[in-house]
């Protein structure tokens, strides 16, 4: 996210901390982070009003909106493992300037993802299709939106990592217009369902855009050099990033879940999808509460702490012991400063928006056990997004097995509070989110404080003094009588060749 302080630093350089720059800033950071799920949101909302979606029936609705739903939801959790390594290998190649090893990135990322997408995809499409008799074309079209959409995330990494941010943006408004046009198209001249109109154009669109986001990679990376296995190494030296990602990813769905399975509230559609719509649509309006503090943690990180965590580093460098020790304080004070303003400004964006959602929402409809459940599910996102700053503030002081706790605390203590939560009233269902991320919280803050008493061991106590090589085990014989001296390893590999 580099190329987001770069901009943010100009716009208030040049202007000075006036409002209409700070306005300027705070909408150029939104887009840079959100405007692709921003556009989305906005299509779908369109295709609602324009193709009357209120007048399809019941069975059909529900079908398209659990549809749409289990493709965002297991998209998402099926690309987690592997993001964070390969963001990481990209980053690594990238400073070594090794760029003919950023394509065979991308082939073996899109060979784990789309296998681990058709792993878990085909076998719910068969399912659906034999248990749940929905039509064939129908699941087929919501396979490949899926896998679709699996596509759009696994090559934004690259854009991202490039900073490409604005042609994110134009690849989804474009696909975005081209999913609403086709549906208007498919609906009112070849008279196509409304419902198959959205999702087949939804499909298109997705599809659209993971072909521009590839394009434009092999465009930029040219060269091949075909160093698959170096790609497969680093799951293993990294594999603790597979598990912070995928458990937080997880931890964002798992109390979800745990609802899905409650008897009086849930929703099972053709004996295949199954959902709890008040509780679902809860923590929609939840996360849009508070989803400003992603926004929030980028600007700031970006502006302020990465150049003191810059400057640590050039201290640990060449500098002397007086120099990295001041140059620690500082970054750890910045530290300690930016989560309080985060979780301030937060606070009062949430409170707002909190607001504004218990007056207006109500009057379009949504009221009884929805607005039940939201409060707290809206004090839960919030902790529950201040955990996850913490968290890559962890990895960008490398303690990837600190991440990797708070990922997995975060996660099970969501399953097991919200387990806890079905027998509580329905004001109360929402807990177990709010206690799991005060769990996720609470390790975090503490790894944290462990990080920065043992940041100088973990900086110059891990090194190797003797170099590492990859290479057959030489042989114990170290002196040879019949030679009349000592053995020379090389030599006697040599022999044995």
């Amino acid at each position: 996210m580099a190329g987001i302080g770069i901009k943010l630093n100009r716009i208030f350089n040049e202007g000075g901390k006036s409002i209409s720059r700070t306005i300027y800033g705070s909408v150029y950071s939104t887009l840079a982070t959100i405007a692709p799920m921003l556009l989305v949101i906005g299509t779908m909302l369109l295709m609602y009003i324009f193709l009357n979606f209120e007048s399809v029936g019941y069975w059909d609705r529900e079908l398209f909106s659990c549809s749409i739903l289990y493709v965002f939801i297991f998209a998402l959790l099926t690309a987690a493992p592997f993001n964070s390594v390969l963001s990481k290998y990209v980053g690594d190649r990238i400073f070594e300037e090794r760029y003919q090893d950023i394509l065979p990135c991308n082939y073996v990322g899109l060979f784990l993802n789309m296998g681990l997408a058709a792993l878990v995809g085909i076998p719910f499409c068969v399912w659906a299709v034999v248990v749940g008799h929905i039509p064939v074309y129908y699941v087929a079209t919501t396979f490949f939106c899926y896998i679709s959409l699996g596509l759009c995330f696994h090559e934004m990494l690259y854009l991202s990592i490039l900073k490409q941010y604005r042609r994110v943006s134009v690849f989804f408004a474009v696909g975005m217009l081209v999913t609403f046009v086709l549906s208007l198209v498919l609906h009112y001249i070849f008279g196509v369902s409304i419902t198959y109109s959205m999702l087949f154009s939804m499909f298109v669109g997705f599809f659209l855009i993971a072909c521009f986001e590839f394009s434009f990679v092999k465009r930029y990376f040219h060269s091949n050099s075909h160093h698959y296995r170096e790609v497969f190494g680093y799951f293993r030296l990294y594999w603790k990033l597979v598990l912070t990602n995928f458990f937080y990813v997880l931890g964002l769905y798992v109390h979800n879940f745990v609802f899905w399975t409650k008897e009086d509230m849930r929703l099972v559609l053709a004996d295949t999808y199954v959902c709890n719509q008040p509780y679902d649509m809860a923590s929609c309006i939840a996360m849009f509460t508070n989803i400003s503090a992603s926004v929030i943690f980028i600007a700031y990180v970006e502006m302020y702490f990465r150049k003191r965590y810059q400057d640590y580093n050039e201290a640990v460098i060449g500098g002397r012991l007086k120099d990295i020790m001041k140059a620690k304080g500082r970054m750890f004070r910045l530290f300690s400063d930016q989560i309080v303003r985060i979780v301030n400004i937060q606070f009062i964006i949430s409170v707002v928006l909190f607001l504004v959602c218990l007056i207006v929402l109500p009057r379009l409809g949504m009221s009884g056990l929805v607005m039940s459940i939201y409060p707290c599910m809206a004090a839960g996102y919030f902790v529950l997004f201040i955990t996850y700053t913490v968290i890559l503030y962890l990895q960008y002081f490398n303690d990837l097995t600190g991440s990797m706790l708070t990922g997995i605390a975060f996660c099970v203590s969501v399953f097991i509070f919200s387990l806890l939560s079905m027998n509580l009233p329905e004001d109360w269902y929402a807990l177990g989110v709010f206690a799991g991320s005060i769990v996720g919280w609470t390790v975090a803050y503490f790894r944290v404080r462990w990080v920065e008493r043992h940041l100088n061991e973990h900086i110059f106590c891990r090194g190797s003094i003797v170099e590492e090589l990859n290479r057959p085990m030489p042989s114990p014989k170290v002196y040879d009588r019949r030679l009349g001296g000592f053995i020379d390893d090389e030599e006697e590999l040599d022999a044995e060749q």
